[in-house]
């Protein structure tokens, strides 16, 4: 209610001084021996009739176009120039408004515009002359007040409106291709899995294929001469066995040098989470800030495993509609956060997920909280050293 009068207050303060000049004007009238009776000709129902003809009109202008609002005001100026023929000089009042409201139709207008119809109260009438100039003065700061200040700022609030909605445009527009950007890194780390998954496969048949297959053929040998050549089946034997040894050495070093490291594997598997979590029904975010190459493995892992049992834990028994997972990287610490919309609770007892979440996040030397007003939201905060050795 006080928003819809802020927007109006304009129109009130109109109506309320259309009525007050009114009043004024019909007491004027009928109060100073101006020739009208109440008990004699009906040019009193006139007058009556003609104010709320006009304080009517007046009414009905605030919901024509703008094109039509000036029609009526050349009609109410005909009534209360109608008006001043049969009530007498009384009416100058109403003169002015009609002024005021005429020259309100225009975008602009000077000072000096909005003292001309100041003018008309010095005319002489019943009303007193400090009365009709007070009055009319009144009318001139009301109606500059709403020219010069009060059109000003609606235009400040329609361009401070066209610039927050611009903001949330700009702001959905990078949302968006955040998100586009994550996907292209997400599928790009797929692709770089896949062809290192190629190259581990291709390495083994390489470097191993033709070794383990001459051992084989080697122990078939063997087993012929084990009753014959006793001596020979045993060399041969050895060396399938220094053979295979070398063989395990080289496996050891492929995956050594191939594996794919945590860190590749960690944003792809914190994208499918939210990805399935949106798939059953709750809508599920990722938002990461920071350089997250620099987190060690040893972190990955807890911040893997926390973020999976909290989001599954929301998913059983939050009853929520939205999940944000939230990713940190500051200087010295890394901040995750997993929060939904649910129902949350005043109290919880430590279950088995929640004591493995606090378990892995104290081997880090971390802290977890827990949030259960609004929702439920499990925060971790984990020291980050930096990975400075390289993978061995």
């Amino acid at each position: 209610m006080n928003e819809r009068i802020r927007e109006n207050y304009f129109i009130i303060v109109r109506l309320i001084m259309l009525i007050v000049t009114c009043v004024c004007c019909v007491v004027t009238a009928f109060g100073e021996n101006t020739g009208l009776d109440l008990d004699k000709s009906g040019i009193s129902v006139t007058v009556f009739l003609l104010v709320s003809l006009y304080m009517a009109s007046d009414a009905i202008k605030e919901l024509m176009p703008a094109k039509q609002k000036r029609l009526i005001l050349v009609f109410s100026t005909c009534m209360v120039v109608a008006l001043i023929f049969i009530g007498g000089s009384s009416f100058l009042l109403l003169l002015v408004f009609n002024a005021y409201e005429f020259m309100c139709t225009f975008e602009r207008l000077k000072a000096p515009w909005y003292i001309l119809p100041v003018v008309i109260a010095l005319l002489e009438s019943p009303m007193s002359a400090m009365l009709r100039i007070v009055t009319a003065i009144f009318m001139c700061i009301v109606y500059m007040q709403h020219s010069y200040i009060v059109r000003d700022y609606r235009k400040r609030m329609m361009e401070d409106t066209v610039l927050e909605q611009g903001l949330k445009r700009d702001l959905k527009e990078q949302q968006y291709a955040a998100k586009e950007e994550l996907k292209r890194n997400m599928l790009q780390a797929e692709n770089q899995i896949l062809e290192e998954r190629a190259s581990l496969s291709q390495t083994l048949h390489d470097k191993l294929g033709h070794n383990i297959n001459g051992s084989v053929y080697q122990l078939e040998g063997a087993k012929v001469l084990m009753e014959r050549d006793p001596e020979k089946a045993k060399s041969m034997i050895q060396a399938v066995i220094d053979q295979l040894r070398t063989g395990m050495d080289e496996i050891r070093l492929i995956l050594r040098k191939e594996r794919p490291k945590k860190k590749e594997f960690a944003l792809l598997q914190l994208n499918k989470l939210c990805e399935d979590s949106t798939e059953r029904g709750v809508q599920t975010e990722l938002f990461v800030e920071g350089d997250t190459g620099v987190l060690p493995d040893e972190l990955w892992e807890v911040i893997l495993d926390n973020a999976f049992e909290a989001v599954s834990n929301s998913m059983k028994y939050a009853k929520c509609k939205h999940i944000s997972i939230k990713l940190i990287v500051m200087n010295k610490m890394v901040r995750c956060s997993i929060a939904d919309d649910g129902v949350g609770c005043d109290s919880f007892d430590d279950g088995m997920g929640i004591s493995g979440m606090r378990s892995r996040v104290r081997k880090l030397n971390g802290t977890l909280d827990f949030e259960t007003n609004a929702g439920f939201c499990v925060t971790m905060l984990l020291p980050l050293k930096r990975d400075t050795d390289g993978e061995d």
